[in-house]
């Protein structure tokens, strides 16, 4: 019966994770200012709308941060924090889990990041077509951590900007997820 139940966590994280992955994917978008004529912009337009536009009535953008995304990005995890928990039959705290969805989605976007910035570094070395729709919507979400290092750790055409970005995300996720994740879980458990 575990070997079912690990199966089904598993495709339960996949599936949450893709949910997230969009709502993440529209947020860091807007906040870059992607090119919405992108297809891939307008993939995920149509995808996350029907269910951010009448969140953004009640909670609409701050800046240019999409605080409807945001908001439903954290219920993904807090939900998914919940599906696993009871599927392992624990009735979690509710403090906890609120907790433990935050500190899921902090790493989430940390892990994601460090993901594009490495997918986007390979392709780039690969000289990909830069008006490729992925390389385009990837080029726009990683620039704003790229920009404050861009020229300055250069060894001839080496631009060592995404490695140092990439270090910083790594530590990031050590020092600020997991404790808050160990947090969340303790206080989830009751302990």
């Amino acid at each position: 019966m575990t070997y079912l139940l690990n199966a089904l966590s598993v495709i339960l994280q996949l599936v949450f994770s893709l949910v997230a992955t969009l709502f993440v994917l529209r947020l860091l978008a807007e906040a870059s200012r992607a090119d919405f004529h992108n297809p891939l912009s307008q993939f995920l337009y149509k995808a996350t709308n029907p269910v951010l536009a009448p969140v953004r009535r009640v909670i609409p953008n701050w800046r240019r941060i999409n605080l409807a995304a945001l908001l439903l990005a954290w219920l993904v995890m807090v939900l998914e924090r919940a599906t696993l928990f009871a599927l392992m039959g624990v009735a979690p705290h509710i403090a906890g889990l609120l907790l433990l969805g935050a500190a899921d989605l902090i790493d989430f976007v940390l892990l994601f990041y460090l993901v594009l910035i490495f997918g986007w570094s390979l392709l780039s070395m690969l000289q990909v077509d830069p008006y490729q729709p992925l390389m385009r919507m990837a080029a726009a979400i990683v620039e704003p951590l790229l920009r404050p290092l861009r020229g300055k750790l250069t060894a001839g055409t080496l631009d060592f900007s995404p490695m140092v970005v990439m270090l910083v995300l790594i530590v990031a996720r050590i020092l600020i997820a997991a404790p808050l994740i160990d947090a969340g879980t303790a206080l989830t458990l009751g302990g």
